[in-house]
């Protein structure tokens, strides 16, 4: 067992109830106030006043006083009593038959109308629909009828009201609102005597075994289930709580919240509501009877009445502290919280928490302490103080008294386990860096931080320059000495540099920018780069130029040593081809891919903003345009199954593949802005027969579709207009439309025919030079001559030595005539002429 809930404690013994008569014995109880009545097998009401009282320690005992006992006259036994305090009376079902009776002086009323004959069975509507004050509703179960009647009683006269037949003959009855639960001789039904409404609920046989009907509360009842089951069923015919699991021979139970009593024929047993657990047994001999009037739980006898006192809820919970129970003590404050005033309730909730807290700390249950600490409002000083030296010398702290723990210190808890102090060390740092700066370090800042920057010293921890850079309360006659002796010579500079600096982030950045120690840099840039990754990369970009004094980084080595923090990452990668211009494929083809994964990441998280979108398409887009070092084909297979359409495009641009790249954005992305500037960018530094071609494809997408498209037709008209100039007019000619007037194409033939003239007229004017500039030459090369050539019959060639037949003739430097076909032949065999020919065939 896990607690102690209760106390059985003597109310009336048998001296007093029924002195040395052997064959009496107690039948029914009542408990009204302090007046206790009992019902015995012989016909007699007894009225006892029973006062309470308690010790110095707190223990509680009954003095009883008999007042009064009245014989009813029937010879049988009295079965139920039933008291109503507004009406001063008792109801008392005796040889099958209901009475009224002055609960003063235990007369029955004998006034017409107050007697029901034929009764089994009765209950009290504790949750009356009649509005009366001075009327009882009793629901009344009659021997052999298949009915349930309901009454008001009065203080003078008992009244019929309804009358509701049910399935099976009831045994049993409890009644709330208008809403009968009865253990019928098979199983359990709930009635609404109101609507008629009926609600099976399961099998019981009641032959077997006692039936059990007890109202625990507003439209919910606790019923004795097969299987030594005590299940809880609302109106509706459903189940709120869990069942518990009592005893197979149950013949009583009763409700003390948060527990349901139960009681077998040789114990009394104690579940709790909250987690259905059994809690206490105790030993209990001839029990017969169990009820719970007005909080206090009876069991009797046949020959005495006892109480069952419960102990009270912060003893419990103390008493389940004390035995490590944690779940169970927060589960039965919660169960409590109903019954405590709010206020009271919150002060006792909270260091309940900080109780269990410590528990499971000194299990090393470290994230479920961590969680109670903060739920309780713990102080952190007293976590803080079990760590010997870690308080600053000037504290004002002591501890809560009573104490909220066992322990001395860490040494006594971890019982010189190092792991095990490791492990504290490690869960203090966790606590301490969530709690610093919330509301509840108000006051105690400086414990606070200062304890943390001891640990981080003495820890080694990584986190120790966030604190200090940070805004923070350490002490510095604590820490200075705390850091010297953990040998944190570097953050003590940095720290102590300028101590009241606001930006001391800023300063440790500018200090590892301008740091001619590698190591040092290493160490320190990780701790930078966690705190703000884009001014921490800063470190590497803003480094200065190699040179004797300083050794510059190796870029492989940085971006190495970042590719944990992405933005980081981009950012040196950044620096390293758009601002150093470094042409090296890698760089260039690692950045795209972060490009690229970085649009990809932002596309699929939901509730982007497109502009966040749109700006990093763009800076992957213009990398794409302006490089020429990545690797066209691994990016363009991770873009493959995007909707990334203009990336896709430039990449097949890259590989010259511009019928693929144009395709996609006439007939997928369907943007023929994106088309054109597309042609213009791809055939940027080309001369104007590459431009021609681009465009001139794009026009042949525009017109070559199967199905006519008004969208293309209109692109196609835009793009004749708009660049006229580039077109070949007499192509276009050919392969527009019949169909299309020469109105719409206006612009563009303006365009081309001003262009041909130009063109035309251009030639003209470089032909008349030419013509001019041959003469010029002709007349200087007839000048150089100077002098005719005389050709006769009788005078040979000089290269075949034969003689001239005709005029014709060529001549050679210095005048020499010759044959026309023989200064042909010499020009063919010319080894200037060979070389001429040969790289024209090769071109």
């Amino acid at each position: 067992m896990s607690v102690k809930a209760f106390e059985l404690v003597p109310a009336v013994g048998r001296e007093l109830l029924m002195a040395d008569k052997a064959l009496i014995n107690i039948e029914c109880i009542e408990f009204c106030g302090k007046h206790l009545y009992v019902g015995t097998s012989d016909c007699f009401i007894y009225q006892f006043l029973l006062e309470e009282s308690a010790s110095a320690k707190g223990k509680v005992t009954y003095s009883p006083q008999k007042l009064l006992h009245k014989y009813l006259g029937l010879k049988k036994p009295v079965s139920e009593l039933r008291a109503t305090s507004a009406l001063e009376r008792l109801i008392v079902l005796c040889d099958c038959t209901i009475m009224v009776v002055d609960m003063a002086s235990l007369e029955p009323v004998t006034s017409s109308g107050t007697r029901i004959k034929g009764v089994l069975s009765f209950c009290v509507n504790e949750n009356p629909v009649s509005g009366d004050p001075f009327c009882v509703e009793i629901g009344v179960i009659l021997a052999k009828r298949r009915t349930v009647q309901i009454y008001m009683v009065y203080e003078d006269r008992v009244q019929m009201a309804k009358e509701v037949a049910t399935p099976e003959q009831p045994c049993a009855v409890s009644l709330d609102g208008y809403f009968l639960c009865l253990a019928l001789s098979t199983q359990y039904i709930i009635l609404n005597y109101n609507t008629g409404a009926s609600q099976d609920l399961f099998p019981y046989n009641s032959q077997e075994k006692k039936p059990i009907v007890k109202r625990v509360g507003r439209e919910e009842f606790l019923l004795a289930a097969p299987g030594g089951l005590g299940m809880f069923a609302t109106a509706e015919g459903i189940s709120q709580r869990a069942p518990v699991k009592w005893s197979e021979n149950v013949i009583g139970a009763a409700v003390c919240f948060p527990y349901v009593v139960a009681l077998d024929d040789g114990f009394v047993t104690v579940h709790s509501m909250l987690d259905q657990q059994l809690k206490q047994t105790l030993s209990f001999r001839d029990g017969h009877i169990l009820q719970d009037f007005e909080g206090k739980v009876v069991l009797a006898s046949t020959k005495a009445v006892y109480v069952l006192v419960p102990l009270p809820l912060e003893k419990q919970i103390q008493d389940l502290l004390a035995g490590h129970h944690v779940e169970e003590a927060l589960t039965l404050t919660e169960g409590a919280r109903r019954n405590i005033p709010k206020e009271k309730f919150q002060v006792m909730y909270r260091r309940i928490l900080q109780q269990a807290g410590f528990i499971l700390f000194g299990n090393l249950q470290f994230l479920e302490a961590k969680e109670h600490f903060r739920k309780g409002q713990l102080d952190a000083r007293e976590l803080i103080s079990l760590y010997p030296l870690l308080l600053p010398a000037t504290t004002s702290f002591t501890r809560c008294h009573p104490p909220l723990h066992e322990f001395a210190d860490l040494n006594q808890l971890a019982q010189g386990d190092q792991e095990k102090v490791q492990q504290c060390k490690r869960f203090l740092i966790s606590y301490l860096r969530e709690v610093r700066g919330t509301e509840g370090t108000n006051g105690w800042r400086e414990d606070v931080d200062t304890a943390l920057l001891k640990l981080y010293a003495e820890e080694n921890h990584e986190s120790l320059l966030d604190l200090l850079a940070s805004d923070n309360a350490c002490l510095l006659p604590e820490s200075a000495p705390w850091l010297e002796k953990h040998c944190k010579w570097v953050v003590k500079f940095l720290w102590l540099q300028d101590f009241t600096r606001s930006d001391l982030y800023e300063y440790v950045v500018d200090f590892l920018s301008f740091c001619p120690s590698l190591p040092v840099v290493w160490k320190y840039a990780d701790w930078a780069l966690k705190k703000n990754q884009e001014v921490g990369v800063q470190i590497f970009t803003r480094r200065p130029k190699e040179d004797k004094q300083q050794k510059q980084m190796n870029p492989d080595d940085v971006i190495k040593y970042l590719h944990k923090y992405k933005q980081a990452t981009v950012l040196y990668l950044e620096h390293l081809v758009l601002d150093k211009r470094i042409q090296k494929e890698r760089f260039h083809t690692h950045l795209a891919v972060l490009y690229l994964e970085r649009v990809l990441s932002l596309i699929s998280t939901s509730h982007t903003p497109a502009k966040q979108v749109t700006h990093a398409r763009e800076q992957f887009q213009r990398l794409l345009k302006e490089s020429n070092l990545y690797q066209v084909h691994l990016l363009l297979d991770k873009v493959n199954d995007t909707d990334l359409l203009v990336e896709r495009a430039t990449l097949h641009g890259k590989l010259e593949e511009h019928d693929k790249a144009l395709y996609i954005l006439v007939h997928q992305l369907k943007s023929p802005s994106a088309a054109e500037e597309y042609c213009s960018w791809a055939s940027m530094s080309q001369d104007h027969t590459y431009r021609q071609r681009l465009f001139h494809l794009l026009l042949s997408l525009y017109l070559s579709t199967n199905v006519p498209h008004s969208g293309h037709t209109v692109a196609a008209v835009d793009l004749l207009n708009r660049h006229a100039e580039v077109f070949d007019a007499v192509s276009v000619l050919r392969s527009l439309p019949e169909a299309w007037s020469l109105q719409l194409l206006r612009p563009f033939f303006s365009g081309a025919l001003r262009g041909s003239m130009h063109a035309r007229r251009t030639a003209q004017v470089a032909l008349g030079l030419a013509r001019s500039e041959n003469l010029l030459l002709h007349h200087d090369r007839l000048k150089y001559l100077g002098g005719p050539v005389f050709v006769s019959e009788k005078k040979g060639c000089h290269l075949c030595h034969n003689t001239f037949s005709e005029p014709d003739c060529v001549c050679l430097p210095g005048g020499v005539p010759v044959h026309m076909h023989c200064a042909a032949q010499k020009a063919r065999d010319s080894p200037i002429k060979r070389h001429c020919m040969n790289r024209s065939n090769h071109t």
